[in-house]
């Protein structure tokens, strides 16, 4: 059986990044690996084993492309609110909260934000299937 260790995007600049994650979602820096032409950078934090892996390939200075076939990365929390609120008074520009409801019986309650580079990242409310 597999087991999920992390997921990788591409940045542009390391210190913008590492601070959004950190401010955002409490995720330190467990590892780095700087190589001539490209940096890995592994942000984790207590709450899951599962890392977000930042890679830096350096000289690039112009925005990745995310095309249309990323879609996003999601977290779970225990108070939507408080982290919708907090997100907000950090000026991390959270969209709107939302009740996912489709059948008339609430299936998931997130907002969305975006990091530096675009990344669209799905904060969702610990319950249900999410919790």
């Amino acid at each position: 059986m597999a087991k999920a260790i992390h997921s990788m995007i591409r940045v542009r600049d390391e210190a913008r990044s590492v601070a959004f994650y950190e401010t955002a979602f409490g995720l330190k820096i467990a590892d780095r690996l700087d190589f001539p032409e490209f940096t890995l950078i592994y942000l984790s934090n207590l709450e899951s084993g599962f890392e977000l892996e930042l890679t830096v390939n350096k000289g690039r200075t112009d925005p990745y492309d995310l095309g249309d076939g990323y879609g996003h990365f999601a977290v779970s929390v225990a108070d939507l609110e408080a982290e919708h609120a907090r997100f907000e008074a950090e000026g991390l520009n959270p969209r709107k909260l939302v009740e996912f409801a489709p059948a008339g019986e609430v299936v998931a309650r997130f907002f969305f934000v975006a990091d530096p580079d675009g990344y669209q990242i799905e904060v969702l409310e610990r319950s249900g299937r999410f919790g």
